[in-house]
């Protein structure tokens, strides 16, 4: 997949770098400003309890 990615990248290699980064930069910021609060809700990591023992 990467291979396809950077195949089809334009540029010389140093635009290609830049590409790069804009990339990860924009699938970071997808992952973390849409994709993991619209599934934050259905997680089971929110359910979490202590028990009281006295």
């Amino acid at each position: 997949m990467y291979t396809w990615i950077w195949r089809h990248l334009p540029g010389p290699l140093a635009v290609k770098l830049v590409q790069t980064l804009l990339l990860l930069l924009a699938v970071t910021a997808l992952l973390l400003f849409v994709i993991f609060p619209w599934i934050e809700p259905h997680l089971p990591i929110n359910q979490v309890t202590v028990p009281n023992h006295k």
